[in-house]
Parts: structure tokens; sequence; C-alpha cells
């Protein structure tokens, strides 16, 4: 399967942070394999996606079957991302290799996102 990213503009600017006061509030928002601002496929049911989460993007799969809310923020290294949340790829034919590929696919596109925000 061909590596291409995908971009959910709807996800990438969520109202997930709230003031009481001068106290900010973060909630998670409804998340399921849907909620996801970056995306690779590496399947035809699976997927590497990025999205908001506490201030940061988090990486992870699209269907969590093993563990519920598996990922690490974009900025860590895609091999340590990787061995965090393989235990939720799924099936086998699915490789390290195109798995890999995706997070630094997303961290890219992370980064190129913040790059045009300053």
């Amino acid at each position: 399967m061909k590596a291409q990213l995908e971009i959910n503009q709807n996800i990438l600017t969520p109202n997930d942070t709230f003031t009481a006061g001068s106290n900010a509030i973060m909630i998670t928002p409804d998340i399921n394999e849907d909620y996801w601002a970056y995306r690779v496929k590496v399947s035809k049911t699976q997927s590497i996606v990025g999205f908001p989460k506490f201030g940061c993007i988090g990486i992870g799969f699209a269907v969590e079957d093993k563990s519920w809310n598996t990922n690490l923020p974009s900025d860590c290294e895609a091999e340590k991302i990787y061995k965090h949340i393989r235990c939720n790829k799924g099936a086998k034919h699915i490789t390290k290799l195109s798995c890999i590929i995706a997070i630094k696919i997303i961290q890219y596109a992370v980064m190129e996102a913040k790059r045009r925000e300053r």
C-alpha cells in the first residue's frame, strides 16, 4: 500500500480547552477511529493517525483492539512510537517499516504545520 498523508481540517483545531476563572480545563473529545487530524493508511482496515491531545499531536493506530489509548506525542522518535503502539497493529501483514514510514510522514506534517504557524 502506498503511504499517502490525509489531513482532516475539522480536527486540526479542536475546541478542547475551556477556562474557569483563571484556570484552563482541557477535555478529551469523543475519541474513536474517525478522530484524526493526520492519517496514513497501512492496510485496508488500519491506519496510523495523528490527533490533537492536550496541546500536542498524539500518534497511534486508528483501530485499537488490544490496548485502548495507546499513543505517544509526535515529537518522540518514530521507533519509540512504533514500539509503544505496535500492540494495536492488528494484521500480521502490516510491516514495521510501513508503520515507521507512516509515523515519519505524520511527524513531518506536524512539523510543517508548526513552522507555518510561526
